[in-house]
């Protein structure tokens, strides 16, 4: 059985990369073993209906932070969540939601 050279695999790669588009396409690069699925980074694959919710509609047991549970009350922030809580302690406070919800 011929084994291909990590230099090669990761040639592979990079070009199943290079291909993929921001529409978030799935390419398949031959990988031992099986197939590596490469997904495209640029899109999450939710849009957004509306506006963000209010924080408090968010933070529904009131303790001033919203979980990373609460956070699966809005897709987008769940998706971000760890680029949302900027001092990465786990929660984000309504000053991390408004600076996160207010970026393009």
């Amino acid at each position: 059985m011929k084994r291909n050279s990590p230099i090669l695999m990761s040639l592979s790669l990079l070009a199943a990369v290079g291909c993929a588009t921001a529409s978030a396409q799935q390419t398949r690069a031959p990988r031992e073993g099986g197939n590596v699925i490469v997904r495209s980074s640029g899109e999450t694959g939710y849009r957004p209906s509306g506006p963000a919710p209010a924080f408090g509609q968010l933070d529904a047991d009131g303790d001033r932070s919203i979980s990373a549970d609460e956070a699966n009350g809005y897709a987008l922030l769940a998706n971000d969540f760890i680029k949302a809580d900027a001092n990465r302690d786990g929660r984000v406070s309504q000053r991390e939601y408004e600076r996160w919800s207010a970026q393009p």
